[in-house]
């Protein structure tokens, strides 16, 4: 993992953290102070990275020392569960325990659309297209967001009652994955005819852990399928036949967040056992230990997008 790499981890203890990958040196904090930080993402330029807490996202500038926000979204009424970027930073999007799913512009700050879930929204996804957005609540509910018809064009319910935790879209936007509650993985082939919206064709139901599945995240070569769980494992699972490559033990609590380094050969993992950990995924062994918070650790996010990357044109991962 090279040099250029930005990796960061925040959780309870209401800081951001960020760390040399390699060294697992802790080089910058910054305080968040209004609540624990649920999400984190990093723009495709590294620029800015958003952190989502309780009900407030802020951004910062990666690149400056200001340890002040550049930006503040506060129009969420809950806890914000899920924030992601548009490819070119144009917009961000955001989803909430208020039952909302909101699109902000980042070139003139404020919120450009609002769609109801309906219930709890766990997780939101941004189809590789960028026409639409996904999102699961918990209720059970998948709503596909067609960004262009402004309107729900898909709903999916894989099991009602059932939250649904996390998705997931494969790079090249062939699959798409929720995880849930109960341990399960649902696995649909994404068929697109021309302008159309997104059709989802049932694949496979993977039981993959005994307990609540907290991610589930699509490598970028769109290989494996990694799952952390309550059970304190990381699992990965081969998408050829969905049959399990390999588990990643070490951690003591819970294991919240997962990310892919962008040739999916390092696997970034946080828990509640106050850490993040680095993982080579050809032997499964933790070659670093990333520890400085005080209370446990619930996101990471990693972007090495020119550091080593053996195919550039490879597309970004789907978080």
């Amino acid at each position: 993992m090279g040099s250029s790499v930005v990796l960061a981890t925040a959780g309870y203890d209401h800081t951001i953290r960020f760390w040399e990958a390699t060294s697992g040196i802790c080089y910058r904090t910054l305080q968040f102070a209004d609540s624990q930080v649920n999400k984190l993402e990093i723009t495709a330029d590294k620029t800015l990275i958003a952190a989502a807490g309780n009900p407030h996202v802020r951004l910062y500038s990666i690149n400056s020392a200001n340890p002040q926000p550049v930006t503040s979204f506060d129009q969420h009424t809950g806890n914000v569960t899920a924030v992601g970027f548009q490819k070119d930073g144009k917009w961000m999007y955001t989803g909430s325990e208020d039952g909302t799913i909101r699109i902000w512009d980042l070139r003139a700050p404020g919120c450009q659309r609002e769609y109801e879930s309906r219930a709890a929204v766990n997780t939101v996804a941004l189809h590789p297209h960028q026409g639409e957005l996904i999102s699961g609540d918990q209720h059970g509910n998948i709503r596909v967001w067609d960004l262009t018809a402004n309107a729900c064009s898909c709903e999916l319910v894989p099991e009602l009652n059932v939250g649904v935790r996390s998705l997931s879209v494969a790079g090249d936007g062939s699959l798409m994955v929720a995880a849930n509650s109960s341990g399960t993985c649902y696995v649909w082939r994404a068929l697109r005819h021309g302008s159309h919206a997104t059709h989802f064709e049932p694949l496979h139901k993977l039981k993959a852990h005994s307990s609540y599945i907290l991610k589930c995240t699509i490598s970028p070569d769109v290989r494996q399928l990694a799952t952390a769980a309550a059970d304190k494992t990381v699992k990965l699972w081969n998408l050829d036949g969905f049959v399990l490559d390999r588990a990643l033990t070490g951690h003591g609590r819970w294991v919240w967040d997962a990310a892919f380094s962008v040739d999916a050969a390092y696997l970034v993992t946080a828990s509640t056992d106050c850490t993040a950990r680095l993982w080579d995924l050809s032997t499964g062994e933790a070659i670093r230990i990333y520890s400085g918070h005080h209370k446990g650790v619930v996101t990471c996010a990693l972007n090495d997008s020119a550091a080593d990357a053996r195919e550039p044109e490879a597309p970004p991962g789907a978080e």
